[in-house]
């Protein structure tokens, strides 16, 4: 294929070249068109049809070779043929011409550039997906824009040709119409700059405007529309409302209160949502203790008296809760109320695009409005319809902490269903509390968004602790015999059964949708809540924000969403501004931490992009020497040949901690080179990401460089 590529490339230099080399744009000037009018004629008149297959094929030449001349070559189809005939031939010539350089432009260099600028064209094609034809039919309306160009970059998206080129065979109409006609009139004209006078060239414009103006009062319209079955109060209770404080909500209630709007945070259950009550917080607190066990019993490496690390699992929920209850008032009604937020506790339902309805404890209504209004009301943990799950007592990732915090010792037999990030914390933290765990995974791997080695790495540090991990694994049936429970596995042996105590369910989680009047409204569907990318929903002042659209579930990327939410809620009329998921950190809370920010090589390879590795092994740590927990790595993906990162993956204890360099230099667009060159403290765990890119540095050493340098040296030795 490259053969062929290099041949085809070969063959247009080398028509450029002759082009060139022979002078033969004197051949497309306007004077030589005027000079030789009277002959082209008579060989038309003489031969008709042969001339009019010659002045097609001769212009498509020209057009798809990107050579200069069009425009004098539409005036001689005017001049030639006439406005009907030449209008006709100029038109499909042009237009298979400029089909012809699209081609070869995509053919010969698309592939190479989308692996070298994957992360910039895919923004590209996903515009062009959705305004591509409007954009071109613009651009072909407006003759001040050179149209090979066009041709050019238009075969480097991801453009379908056959829209390309019926959108160009009618753009490009209007314009070859008047050349055409100005090429009838050829003995008049002193130059192709007579054709387009000032105003004509403003009227192109404002034509290629048009259609955006189109557009715009197309959605002007639709708007009107959407919103016609509802009556828009007069003025308003509020700025914002935003229903749900869960990490969305509240930091959106807190940029709002910020710059002085008015703003109401409405929560029907517990301030500060999931990741307070039942998420991050509780699982990392649990987490904390599970390793503290662990390290307790692992003591003798470090020279302490062997200890059994013995567990009270009470003492260990009662510490859970006491770490929720002193974060709570981070997220409190106090401290919101002080930032300047209106905080109402109820259930909130959306009557219309601008009302919410708060029912309160005592079943008391009242009725709100806002200018717009913003949806975080976060997600739940998703249950599989699975025949006898409802037989069988199961706890999740939101349940398990009541349900466990009277216990005295952990479940004897805990079973696991799901190897994600949740399952798979948790069925570690409680194999070091003592709990015998089996982990259940459907698929062939667990954290199976990671790179295959990740997955193993992670399955077979589980497994060393006992955990029982069985992997390609589906539950399809449930049942509860006296005491115990009954797991049905299909299992790429047949069926077999696990038996439990207890059954912890951590296969994902869903948006919570119902009963905050989306139904109503039908900005919802079955399962999601779509937004576009300004975090609209169906109502352009009705914005969403959080677990409940996605697409990381995540609290960090929630609150990154809220500032989006806020800023286009609040400031939409003016500008409005994109989120943006180029750079999203995120941990497995394991032991060792797995943390990723940007490309795996799992991902590149599936988005067909290029690029290199780099890789640091954590063994070679002084720090982690010294700590007793070397184990792990860095690796690094860059573009290839540069030091660009395109993602790094660590696997380490302080793994989390550790990508935050990482993450912002990926942010902020800077090298391997800029970490190596930075100063860190001796002796640190984040020194691992410095000889990460130190890595990188010697596999990259200018070999020529130092062999001038090395001889150089010699020389000074005399």
């Amino acid at each position: 294929m490259k053969k062929k590529k290099v041949l085809l490339l070969a063959i247009i230099v080398a028509a450029i070249f002759s082009f060139l080399w022979l002078d033969a744009g004197q051949w497309l000037s306007f004077q030589s068109l005027k000079n030789s009018i009277d002959e082209l004629r008579t060989h038309y008149d003489r031969q008709p049809q042969l001339m009019s297959l010659f002045f097609f094929a001769f212009y498509v030449l020209v057009t798809a070779l990107s050579l200069p001349g069009a425009a004098v070559m539409t005036l001689a189809g005017g001049a030639i043929f006439g406005l009907f005939w030449g209008t006709i031939l100029v038109s499909f010539a042009s237009s298979v011409g400029a089909l012809l350089s699209f081609l070869g432009a995509r053919y010969l260099f698309r592939e190479t550039l989308e692996k070298r600028f994957a992360a910039q064209l895919t923004s590209i094609n996903e515009g062009i997906n959705k305004e591509g034809a409007l954009f071109l039919f613009s651009a072909r309306l407006v003759p001040a824009l050179p149209f090979f160009l066009i041709n050019l970059l238009s075969g480097l998206t991801r453009m379908p040709a056959a829209t390309f080129y019926g959108v160009s065979q009618l753009g490009m109409l209007l314009g070859t119409i008047v050349y055409v006609n100005a090429g009838t009139q050829l003995a008049n004209l002193q130059s192709v700059s007579d054709i387009l006078s000032l105003p004509i060239l403003l009227s192109f414009s404002l034509l290629g405007i048009a259609p955006w103006l189109g557009l715009k009062a197309r959605n002007l319209v639709a708007s009107r529309k959407l919103y016609s079955n509802f009556k828009r109060p007069k003025t308003f209770d509020k700025n914002l409302i935003v229903i749900g404080a869960g990490a969305a909500g509240l930091v959106t209630s807190y940029i709002a209160a910020a710059v002085r709007a008015k703003v109401t945070l409405i929560e029907g259950h517990k301030m500060g949502g999931d990741c307070l009550n039942f998420g991050c917080v509780p699982s990392k607190a649990l987490i904390r203790s599970a390793k503290a066990a662990h390290q307790l019993r692992q003591s003798a490496q470090y020279g302490i008296e062997n200890t059994d690390g013995r567990v009270s699992f009470k003492d260990v929920m009662a510490r859970v809760i006491k770490v929720i209850s002193e974060i709570e008032p981070h997220d409190s009604v106090e401290r919101y109320t002080k930032l300047g937020v209106e905080v109402r506790q109820g259930q909130a339902r959306i009557v219309d695009p601008w009302t919410v309805e708060v029912t309160d404890s005592n079943g008391r209504q009242e009725r709100l409005t806002a200018c717009s209004l913003v949806i975080a009301t976060g997600a739940r943990p998703a249950i599989p319809e699975i025949p006898g799950l409802n037989e069988v007592p199961y706890v999740t990732s939101d349940t398990l902490w009541k349900t466990f915090s009277q216990r005295s010792s952990a479940p004897k037999r805990l079973a696991v269903l799901g190897g994600g990030p949740i399952g798979c914390e948790l069925a570690q933290a409680f194999a070091r509390l003592g709990s015998s765990v089996t982990l259940i995974e459907s698929s062939d791997s667990i954290l199976n968004r990671e790179d295959p080695e990740v997955s193993t790495y992670a399955q077979k540090t589980l497994e060393s602790e006992g955990i029982e991990v069985r992997i390609g694994s589906q539950l399809i049936r449930a049942e509860r015999l006296g005491d115990a429970n009954i797991l049905h596995l299909r299992t790429p042996d047949g069926e077999t059964k696990v038996e439990c105590d207890e059954l912890l369910i951590a296969v994902g989680r869903q948006p919570r949708l119902e009963g905050f009047g989306l139904e109503e409204l039908k900005i919802r569907n079955a399962r999601k809540l779509p937004t576009n990318e300004y975090l609209e929903t169906l109502f352009p002042n009705i914005f969403a924000a959080g677990d409940v659209i996605g697409p990381y579930q995540l609290t960090h990327v929630a609150a990154h969403q809220a500032w989006y939410a806020s800023v286009n809620a609040l400031f939409g009329r003016f500008k409005k501004f994109k989120v943006d998921y180029s750079v999203i950190p995120a941990v497995t809370f394991l032991d060792p931490e797995i943390a990723r920010v940007g490309l795996n090589e799992k991902e590149a390879i599936a988005k067909n992009i290029s690029y290199e590795t780099v890789k640091y092994d954590i063994s070679d740590l002084d720090r982690a020497i010294a700590d007793g927990n070397a184990r792990g790595w860095i690796k690094v993906l860059t573009h290839p040949g540069t030091d660009k990162i395109l993602g790094a993956t660590i696997v380490s204890s302080n793994a989390g901690e550790m990508l935050s360099e990482f993450t912002l230099a990926m942010r902020h667009k800077l090298g391997l080179q800029k970490i190596l060159s930075t100063v860190h403290p001796y002796p640190t765990w984040t020194e691992a990401n410095k000889f990460a890119a130190g890595e990188w540095k010697r596999v990259h050493a200018p070999e020529g460089l130092l062999k001038l340098v090395e001889r150089f040296h010699q020389w000074s030795r005399g």
